[in-house]
């Protein structure tokens, strides 16, 4: 969540009669490609906050357009690989980013909590660059993503009343993504997670180049402290707060 200095634009979120039209160019995945997965982790219980956050009206990854072009381009490179692109979050409402800087700031810490910043104190993370009050993802181009590869069996669902081991413990004790093993979960706030991290093995190490030069090569720049994180410089503008919607044909 790399920190931006951009005016918030509050959006009033259209009828649901033409809830299909988004504002300011935004649109959604997979109108541009449908084989692009999605697991939008916000818009459910499987995050740092441990539940739903606001805005997330339905798990949908939502981006500017030439965001998703450039995320079509993308995964069209990485399909003789057989692998895909997997959408961790996309466009954030700007209600949601005042959620997760509530949260921070609220002095408490459940164990699930525990599993996603191991080694902070989350009051700390705004100091430590990790949570920002202003976040690029509300202005459609942003995204985090991870790798999934086709030819691998399923992984377990995840389980909301699980103990798992934290973000950094090895693939087989943490809590299950569905992707490849990046060295750490998702949204992981640690030293591990850093993109140039040491500490990952040399298969972890494999896989996250893969997806910096797969992304690099249209454009987007890696956060170098989230190795998940990418933007499309050029392309960001104002953050906006209109909710997020079911797609409808």
């Amino acid at each position: 969540m790399k920190p931006y200095l951009i005016a918030l634009v509050v959006i009033a979120w259209l009828s649901p009669a033409r809830a299909q039209t988004l504002p300011g160019g935004f649109v959604f995945l997979r109108d541009i490609d449908p084989g692009i997965l999605q697991d939008i982790r916000y818009a459910g219980p499987n995050n740092f906050v441990g539940r739903p956050l606001p805005g997330y009206d339905a798990a949908e990854c939502v981006v500017k357009r030439d965001v998703g072009l450039a995320l079509k381009r993308v995964q069209a490179e990485l399909a003789p690989q057989k692998l895909s692109l997997k959408m961790l979050d996309c466009y954030r409402p700007a209600r949601a980013v005042h959620e997760m800087v509530l949260w921070a700031q609220d002095g408490r810490k459940t164990p699930a909590e525990h599993r996603y910043n191991p080694a902070f104190s989350k009051q700390d993370l705004f100091r430590l660059g990790y949570i920002a009050e202003h976040s690029g993802h509300s202005t459609g181009a942003a995204v985090d993503l991870t790798l999934v590869d086709l030819t691998a069996g399923r992984s377990p669902a995840f389980d909301p009343n699980k103990a798992y081991a934290d973000c950094t413990a090895p693939e087989a004790a943490r809590a299950p993504e569905g992707s490849v093993d990046m060295g750490t979960g998702y949204d992981c706030s640690d030293l591990k997670a850093h993109t140039a991290a040491s500490s990952i093995t040399p298969a972890q190490r494999r896989w996250r180049n893969t997806l910096i030069t797969a992304m690099a090569k249209q454009g987007f720049v890696n956060y170098a402290k989230e190795w998940w994180h990418f933007s499309l410089p050029g392309r960001a503008g104002p953050a906006y707060d209109f909710p997020i919607t079911t797609h409808r044909n």
